[in-house]
């Protein structure tokens, strides 16, 4: 089973693993149970739980540590997790910024200064020492953990994952995307063309793939694979652009300005249901 030993936490969060296990009991996280009956925690958990750290050591009394995360929780953007921000002090109050706002989830003095990044570097760490024997979406999962502090340890679990599962279509497209951020247009090509085969109208993979293409300088190539991804999504609006500006480069001005108005269309503000 996938997961994060209670061993495993108190080493990365740096509190003793009785404490780890109070914390689970207190229901700071929601630890899940391994076949053994052994508690597993997520790597949010190992998020909420280094805060916890955090707010223990500065004394917070533990109800309000409690009521602090659960906050923290509610107050995050809808549809991102935990493992979208950063937690810090801001003089005697707890500040929570996910990139593009900042705000309080609590109001109580903390000695708190530390970013998700922090925890996945703690977590490349476990993943060099890991001996358990892990199934492809474990490592899968292993990688997703490890991608924002440790890339290249992310990469690593994304290739273990496909030495056991070489059609893991997920492990493929991650891959693919860390390859590509690394600047080998070539080898994103191929893991997004093998995320493809068993996903044939993936919209992310097609439109990954068309970026890949463009920026080898195979432009029709390119604004095929967009046209195909916006089959699969006609709401990518990015789609629409990469390929109207594609068109215009490559001579087509009819088909860029389909893709600029269709482009506009959808960046348009909606009206809020009456």
């Amino acid at each position: 089973m996938w997961g994060y030993r209670t061993r495993d936490v108190a080493r990365l969060v740096g509190v003793p693993e009785g404490r780890v296990r109070g914390w689970a009991r207190a229901g700071v996280v929601k630890a899940r149970r391994g076949p053994r009956g052994e508690l597993r925690f997520g790597f949010q958990d190992l998020v909420l739980l280094r805060a916890a750290a955090g707010l223990a050591k500065a004394r917070i009394p533990a109800r309000r540590l409690r009521a602090t995360l659960r906050r923290l929780e509610a107050q995050l953007p809808e549809g991102r997790g935990l493992a979208s921000v950063a937690i810090a002090a801001d003089g005697k109050r707890v500040v929570v910024s996910d990139g593009r706002s900042r705000w309080h989830p609590d109001s109580g003095q903390a000695l708190l200064d530390f970013a998700v990044r922090e925890v996945a570097s703690g977590v490349a760490a476990l993943f060099r020492d890991r001996r358990e024997s892990l199934d492809a979406e474990g490592w899968y999962a292993f990688g997703c953990d490890l991608e924002d502090g440790a890339p290249r340890e992310a990469e690593q679990a994304y290739r273990r994952a496909l030495l056991l599962d070489p059609g893991h279509a997920a492990a493929h497209l991650n891959l693919g995307r860390l390859r590509h951020e690394a600047g080998d247009a070539v080898a994103a090509e191929s893991h997004y063309r093998q995320a493809l085969a068993t996903r044939h109208h993936d919209g992310t993979a097609l439109f990954n793939l068309g970026v890949a293409l463009g920026d080898q300088g195979r432009l029709e190539e390119a604004v095929a694979a967009y046209e195909r991804a916006l089959a699969a999504d006609p709401a990518m609006l990015d789609a629409h652009r990469n390929a109207a500006r594609l068109c215009e480069r490559l001579g087509r001005p009819e088909a860029a300005i389909r893709h600029l108005r269709l482009a506009r269309k959808l960046a348009r503000p909606r009206a809020p249901p009456e």
